[in-house]
């Protein structure tokens, strides 16, 4: 394979992608986190190790990307961790059911975006909240201060950090982002961002943050290189799936 994955995630499915970006992209140029400041982030992980991000926003419902998992693989979310390692601080919690967007498509990326709900409700605490998400379809203004998370490398050939990282972002302009991906790139479906951290391989499914909102699903970028300035790295936009969001969530026993 000549794209960096992240652990065990999207070995078959890649060579079916019709363009070649990475996916399940982390953290370069970042800083380390403060510990449990974004108490909101989960780490989706497969057999013990971590695999994806993901934002917890109900007690029972975590949002992430659909590419996060394959046919048949069972996720556990962990809540609760700053450093992976450090099994103390953290709750493990079975996935209970899998909900990937129904138009989700695999060889475009196009519908990102999957809802998991766990085995049993989150006990909120100092470690462990919810992150609200947009109440109503919006586009937010190019270079907007925001800013992603999460436990991928360090640089695109780089060791994986235990710690969550973090870094500053922008939100590029829709023109701008169109012109550099070109058809892979759909304005009301997905949200650019550039700024000097971003996105690598380890951590797709994790949330774009803006002001104390969620606003979009960490799903792809450049194949070649981690925060890519020819390919800004790609989320979706959760303000284009909320009528979706909340049939899952109210129809949840």
């Amino acid at each position: 394979m000549t794209i960096i994955i992240s652990l065990l995630l999207l070995a078959s499915l890649l060579p079916h992608l019709t363009f070649t970006a990475h996916v399940n992209v982390g953290i370069v140029n970042g800083t380390e986190a403060k510990p449990h400041s974004r108490p909101y982030m989960v780490s989706l992980q497969k057999d013990g190790r971590h695999a994806c991000g993901g934002s917890l926003i109900t007690d029972q419902f975590v949002l992430t990307a659909a590419h996060c998992q394959k046919k048949n693989e069972r996720l556990t979310a962990v809540v609760g961790a700053h450093d992976l390692k450090n099994k103390h601080d953290s709750v493990s919690i079975s996935v209970k059911s899998y909900h990937k967007h129904p138009d989700f498509d695999i060889h475009t990326l196009l519908n990102d975006i999957m809802l998991l709900e766990l085995e049993k409700k989150v006990q909120q605490n100092h470690n462990v909240k919810m992150i609200s998400i947009p109440t109503q379809e919006e586009d937010i203004k190019p270079d907007s201060d925001c800013s992603v998370a999460g436990w991928g490398r360090l640089s695109f050939k780089g060791q994986k950090s235990n710690r969550l990282m973090e870094t500053d972002v922008k939100i590029m302009n829709n023109t701008a982002c169109k012109n550099k991906w070109k058809k892979h790139y759909s304005a009301p479906q997905m949200i650019c961002v550039y700024g000097h951290g971003g996105s690598c391989s380890g951590d797709s499914g994790g949330p774009l943050v803006c002001g104390d909102t969620a606003v979009g699903v960490t799903s792809f970028g450049d194949p070649k290189v981690c925060n890519s300035r020819d390919r800004p790295e790609i989320y979706a936009r959760i303000s284009a799936y909320l009528p979706w969001i909340y049939s899952i969530i109210s129809n949840a026993k």
